[in-house]
């Protein structure tokens, strides 16, 4: 094991790795590694042969390596050419990294893989995380594997197919009528009357690690070079800030051809955007953002935690917070999925729409390399769409000429 100790994201303060920890002052934990032996230990050529999977990289990873991970052999992801859309975009180097076809369905597998393993190994038995959606039927699922009790709270009006992963996998579910920020005061004020453990976003210093691997995989796909450009859908911002991390490891290893590093754009939608509102404001800290609605449910996020840590990133990558426009959601999602076949969700589509601006506004050149994060399977979203499809009637005469031009 190469952790050294936890580090306090607020004010550098140090903790020992070996005991249980949620934040320090009301902010994030770092997880800290020995990176000089981790670099005397491994290197990239190392990887080769090893499994297809994030547990690739256990030494930059917090679980002993006489700990069993509990996994669903979660893959590395893979990084899709979008050659169609990319030339009505005027882009020659885009591409989509699919995190859909991670086990649940979504990049939420990572940060789970990584929390419930150090949870169990930690001695955990109770969980319970507030979710916009994807992070409870994830933590549902891994908890399962586990063996452990799983308490969910979700928004009365998260996706019906959210609401069903995590029954189905034994979860105890509830609906409330609020946002998830209202989730977590509920999950907050029950951890000592029922003594579940609060696996918020970044109130726990795992997830983090499992997203990190995202950063990594970048890497390694790339062969140690970075994109130009990366777009990532942020609500909580764990897996934008965990790339981040990688980054930063990987540079002090060494381990990268290029000193260069990609710039980060944060994409909210316009019905939920804090980090842009503080991004715009050159503020640090974001406020709660009011009245928050958007049809991409993982992005409604009125106030995270690790708010501070997304703007430090982003702007030392020199990219931007930049929101999408709300009712673009559903043509982005059909127009990437008609042009390459991928089915993005909403958050992704979001993306697309900052994409869009961002080349409007020459914020980015046509022939840099841009990499688009697809954070969830569009299947997961029924609710998004509304669909009307015209119907045909089995016993009356079928105009197929009708039917081409359709």
């Amino acid at each position: 094991m190469f952790v050294t100790h936890l580090e306090s994201a607020i004010d550098g303060t140090h903790h020992d790795a070996s005991k249980v920890h949620t934040m320090h002052a009301g902010r994030p934990l770092w997880v800290r590694y020995d990176l000089a032996k981790v670099k005397a230990a491994v290197k990239p050529s190392d990887l080769v042969g090893r499994e297809n999977s994030l547990w690739r990289y256990r030494e930059l990873l917090p679980l002993p390596a006489g700990s069993e991970p509990v996994t669903f052999g979660e893959g590395m992801s893979p990084i899709l050419p979008c050659p169609r859309i990319g030339k009505e975009l005027g882009l020659s180097r885009l591409s989509i990294k699919d995190e859909s076809q991670l086990p649940t369905g979504s990049f939420k597998s990572r940060g789970m893989a990584a929390a419930v393993s150090m949870a169990k190994h930690l001695g955990l038995k109770r969980l319970a995380v507030p979710t916009a959606g994807n992070a409870g039927g994830a933590l549902a699922a891994y908890g399962a594997r586990a063996g452990m009790v799983v308490f969910v709270f979700m928004p009365d009006d998260t996706p019906v197919i959210n609401q069903l992963e995590s029954y189905l996998c034994g979860a105890k579910v509830f609906l409330v009528n609020g946002l998830i920020n209202d989730c977590g005061k509920i999950v907050r004020e029950g951890t000592d009357k029922l003594g579940w453990f609060d696996m918020s976003t970044l109130k726990e210093p795992y997830r983090l690690e499992g997203k990190k691997t995202m950063g990594l995989e970048i890497a390694e796909q790339g062969e140690w070079k970075l994109p130009d450009v990366i777009l990532y859908p942020t609500g909580g911002g764990t897996g934008l800030i965990g790339m981040w991390k990688a980054f930063q490891e990987l540079t002090t290893l060494g381990w990268l051809k290029s000193p260069k590093m990609p710039k980060l754009v944060s994409c909210q939608s316009d019905g939920c955007a804090p980090i842009v509102r503080a991004f715009e404001a050159n503020l640090r800290f974001a406020e709660l953002f009011p009245n928050a609605h958007t049809a991409a449910s993982g992005l409604r996020v009125p106030m995270a935690v690790g708010d501070f840590m997304m703007l430090d990133a982003i702007r030392a990558s020199g990219g931007w917070a930049m929101a999408g426009r709300e009712t673009t959601i559903v043509p982005w999602m059909r127009r990437v999925a008609s042009a390459e076949g991928i089915a993005i969700c909403p958050e992704t589509a979001v993306c697309f729409d900052v994409l869009d601006r961002l080349l409007r506004e020459g914020k980015v050149n046509r022939d840099d390399e841009i990499l688009v994060f697809n954070t969830g399977a569009a299947q997961k979203y029924l609710e998004a769409v509304k669909l009307s499809l015209p119907r045909l009637d089995k016993n009356q005469a079928i105009d197929y000429d009708a039917l081409g031009r359709a």
